[in-house]
């Protein structure tokens, strides 16, 4: 899982979520920092009103929170979720000594191949595969 930090890093660099089943996220708010919550149709599901979608907390007796605000909700994705949202920019990942490497195609107008348009770029993450996708997705989102 990303750190909240970096999806912090996402979300403002533009990236939008749609909350679906098994999506994990966290609250900001000092009280539940550090918590992860899922998504589930049992226990939190997203309700889409004309105001904004909320998440609904069901059967959480134990506490008093019954639901939140997606703007008050980070989202954390999963590392099949950030490879799909590289869509046609993604090249390869490759884990090399301890580090992955993601590499994407930026959009732009040199060419490393005559095939493609852009420029080749890849990112570092320390034995963390999801890391490497959110440091490719975060350079994509500026790039667009």
């Amino acid at each position: 899982m990303i750190s909240v930090d970096l999806a912090r890093r996402l979300r403002d660099a533009g990236l939008v979520w749609h909350p679906a089943s098994g999506d994990a996220f966290s609250i900001e708010s000092a009280e539940l920092g550090g918590e992860v919550f899922t998504v589930s149709d049992m226990t939190i599901e997203a309700h889409e009103f004309d105001t904004g979608t909320i998440l609904g907390f069901n059967g959480t007796t134990e506490w008093a929170l019954d639901s939140v605000a997606l703007e008050n909700a980070l989202w954390l994705p999963r590392e099949a979720q950030l490879r799909e949202l590289l869509g046609s920019a993604f090249r390869s990942l490759a884990h090399i000594g301890g580090v992955y490497r993601c590499e994407i195609l930026l959009p732009g107008a040199s060419a490393h191949d005559s095939s493609q348009r852009g420029e080749l770029a890849h990112f570092d993450a320390p034995n963390d595969a999801a890391a490497a996708y959110a440091l490719a997705l975060l350079a994509l989102l500026a790039a667009r």
